[in-house]
């Protein structure tokens, strides 16, 4: 039972930070490479790779290898998970 809401925990820690909010918006207009990102978040590399293996853990995002940088995408069914998990709580 506590892995259950450890697991939910998890939906909502990705979604309590502004920065991550702003990455899940920018990348619903289609998959983008961590450069990118960098150049339009203006943060450090180590402060993306934070935040996108969060986004990850949760579910919400999925990344891939091209050459030497990381291309990220929309992972629709993580925000379906975390919609059934906040209908669970009504």
């Amino acid at each position: 039972m506590k892995m259950k809401y450890e697991q939910e925990a998890t939906i909502f820690k990705a979604l309590c930070d502004p920065n991550r909010l702003l990455i899940l918006e920018t990348l619903q207009s289609g998959d983008k490479c961590a450069c990118k990102l960098l150049e339009d978040l203006e943060i450090s590399q180590s402060t993306l790779s934070h935040h996108m293996k969060i986004l990850c853990e949760a579910g919400f995002v999925e990344a891939t290898k091209q050459g030497k940088w990381m291309h990220y995408n929309i992972h629709r069914e993580g925000f379906e998970a975390a919609r059934k998990v906040l209908e669970e709580l009504e």
